[in-house]
């Protein structure tokens, strides 16, 4: 995943550094990095203006879907072999599912994801979903191949921890909707980040590529980006990932704006990089084949170092940009 499932680096899970892999030969040269940068546009499908599965990724668990809707408009789909957290981006929406168990939430979202934390809701595999948008507006659907059929709930923004990782020009503000140990799923882990314009996060560049118990995780993961406009001009950032002699070697120095995703089937991945002046938002979506739902991650042994400096910095006093709202009683 990111470097954003909770710091400590990033989730309060656990960090180690592996010894620096082979050398590879040629046999084993990168994947080119449009395989795996997909820019804005270039990924939509149907009512989707994003649409990433495990088929089209070429991996086993993961995926996520950006959905548009206008003023009063309404999509239905089938959740299948997979669980699902619906998650305003901008707007709001009522959640729906069918059949004799169904039931509806209410979500207020928000204007955007730069203005506020939201509620969301989850739906189980195996369900039909109407999602319905009376002012219009833009939901992340995060997926997971699973097992488990869990019951459908409702996600209080005010229940979101908001955290805070690294300090100086690491500083970024994690939130963390769906992270292991804060909301329950059977595979799916999920979080949101916030990067000042100017800082690099999901640094030190880590991976999560191979099953160690105890020590690594191994996870799919989709990066998600939407990026601060400022002074009339679209923002830009950069997403670097470089091989671990693990699963496809992928590589990938990419330009990234508001719409993009990035695909990590393996890899170091590190810095995400947003430009001055730019705040850089990121929804990291992952999910994996261990029994355990856990994000536990190693840092690249070249870079690792960085975190022995951040207790001697502060934090970016421009974090938080928000904060969690406070309790206002059930909006089911």
């Amino acid at each position: 995943m990111s470097a954003e499932f909770a710091e400590t680096p990033e989730n309060p899970e656990t960090t180690t550094t592996p010894a620096p892999p082979a050398t590879r030969g040629n046999d084993d040269a990168p994947a080119p990095s449009a395989e795996f940068h997909i820019a804005a546009g270039r990924g939509a499908a149907g009512p989707y203006a994003l649409d990433v599965s495990p088929e089209k990724a070429g991996w086993g668990y993961s995926s996520l879907r950006i959905l548009e809707l206008p003023p009063g408009g309404e999509h239905s789909f089938a959740t299948g072999d997979s669980e699902w957290i619906v998650l305003p981006l901008s707007g709001g929406c009522t959640v729906r599912t069918d059949g004799p168990e169904g039931v509806s939430f209410e979500l207020a979202g928000r204007e955007g994801v730069f203005s506020g934390v939201t509620d969301f809701s989850y739906v189980p595999r195996d369900a039909q979903v109407r999602i319905r948008s009376g002012a219009g507006g833009r939901f992340a659907l995060t997926g997971a191949r699973c097992e488990r059929r869990l019951p459908a709930r409702y996600g209080a923004a005010s229940d979101v921890p908001v955290e805070l990782r690294g300090t100086g020009s690491c500083s970024r503000q994690v939130n963390n909707f769906g992270a292991a140990g804060v909301f329950e799923c059977d595979r799916l882990i999920a979080v949101e980040v916030l990067t000042p314009g100017g800082n690099w996060s999901s640094y030190p560049p880590h991976k999560h590529d191979e099953c160690r118990p105890g020590e690594e995780s191994e996870l799919e993961e989709v990066y998600y980006f939407e990026i601060a406009a400022a002074h009339g001009t679209d923002g830009l950032g950069y997403q670097r990932v470089t091989p671990s002699g693990h699963g496809r070697g992928t590589e990938v120095l990419a330009e990234v704006r508001t719409g993009d995703a990035v695909l990590i089937p393996d890899g170091w991945h590190g810095p995400s990089i947003a430009a001055p002046g730019h705040d850089m938002y990121y929804l990291n979506v992952m999910a994996g084949p261990g029994a355990e739902r856990a994000w536990l991650i190693c840092d690249h042994p070249d870079h690792g170092w960085i975190r022995t400096t951040w207790p001697e910095q502060p934090v970016d006093p421009r974090l938080p940009l928000y904060a969690a709202p406070a309790p206002a009683g059930d909006p089911r």
